[in-house]
């Protein structure tokens, strides 16, 4: 007699940062058993809504806002949306009947998991930085397991079984395809400051490709967010530069798999790809981002010769141009550092994070 096919929810998202690696797990549990049910859970907003439509799941969302860095009367709000949320991923689940529940970050992911160890699933959590963002810090103290993206993963509970995995990389959704870079002719540069964009990041390439001693030799695509998008196509056309700029990409494993050097912030997923991709960066980390988390992330990288570093704070045009044309005249060096950042690379981390959840979902007899 078949096996039953699992019932998962995977929660948490609303950045590529959390939802990427959470479709990635779902793409792993879907090859092993195509009959496997998934759903999403989140904050129910646009991103999530239309990535998730894009690669095919199922999704919901939940009323629920941060904590932290937030005023005294915002997180007072935040609080007391707290049960309402909890009741909520309550009824979800128990509509649901889920045999596992995996966060992968973000605070929508605080109620569900905690709703669903009272209702009596299996649940982990999945954590993509050096440093934990807050829901899963509490998390890991009552989760029955949790997957760690780095080795040297700080702040997680002393109680909790720990599994370093790395950091799942989704495949390419529907009608994605390599991006415009690919056999360009040129030096190719991919500049990305995540989902949501990094206006000092736009600002300082756009300043150092107007300093370049051969601006010709480059092919750039440049993600740019959705503030800064119509002002940074517009710069690059005035400077007769080739290049294409948008707010957002879907195929981006795709543009990374086409470039000599990515410029990023260093937030998990991104470093992820890169390093899965075997290439050369300049991580450039948030300097907003809850604990540093992504200067600790970057720091990772740089310590095993896979990138280079650089603080927002002490990014400017002059320095972004001579990382450009050092990199553009030593080739040699992109190979090395691709190299040290594929050797950081576990490819099999969605496949593995799923197979340990069926085998402990088997020793609980599901």
């Amino acid at each position: 007699m078949d096996k039953k096919a699992m019932k998962i929810i995977i929660a948490g998202g609303k950045t590529g940062g959390h939802l990427f690696p959470g479709i990635a797990i779902a793409q792993a549990f879907l090859r092993i058993d195509p009959r496997t049910e998934i759903l999403f859970v989140g904050t129910g907003e646009a991103f999530e809504i239309t990535t998730l439509e894009r690669y095919g799941f199922s999704h919901t969302g939940i009323t629920i806002s941060g904590i932290k860095g937030k005023g005294i009367f915002d997180k007072i709000r935040s609080m007391a949306k707290i049960p309402g949320s909890l009741f909520q991923a309550l009824s979800i689940i128990n509509g649901f009947k889920p045999d596992l529940v995996m966060g992968v970050g973000g605070y929508s992911s605080g109620p569900v998991v905690l709703g669903a160890r009272l209702w009596g699933a299996l649940t982990a959590i999945q954590e993509q930085n050096a440093i934990p963002g807050i829901t899963n810090r509490i998390l890991s103290r009552f989760c029955h397991v949790v997957f760690t993206a780095f080795k040297t993963t700080q702040g997680l509970s002393n109680r909790a079984v720990t599994i370093h995995t790395g950091n799942p990389v989704r495949t390419q959704g529907p009608g994605e395809q390599t991006g415009p870079l690919r056999n360009s002719g040129r030096f190719n540069l991919l500049v990305t400051g995540g989902s949501q964009g990094a206006h000092s990041i736009n600002q300082a390439v756009l300043g150092a490709v107007n300093l370049l001693t051969d601006p010709d030799a480059l092919s750039i695509v440049h993600q740019t967010g959705k503030q800064d998008e119509k002002e940074v196509a517009e710069r690059y056309r005035e400077m007769g530069i080739k290049a294409t700029a948008k707010a957002f990409f879907n195929d981006m494993p795709g543009l990374m798999a086409s470039a000599d050097l990515i410029i990023s912030r260093a937030g998990a997923g991104s470093i992820s790809e890169i390093t899965a991709m075997g290439k050369p960066s300049l991580l450039i980390p948030y300097p907003y981002a809850a604990d540093d988390h992504q200067r600790y992330n970057a720091r990772n990288v740089a310590d095993q010769g896979a990138c280079w570093m650089i603080l927002d704070k002490d990014l400017t045009p002059e320095g972004l141009q001579e990382t450009i044309e050092f990199s553009i005249n030593n080739p040699d060096k992109l190979r090395s550092m691709g190299g040290a950042a594929k050797d950081m690379s576990m490819p099999d981390a969605d496949r593995t994070i799923a197979e340990t959840c069926l085998a402990m979902a088997r020793e609980q007899g599901i």
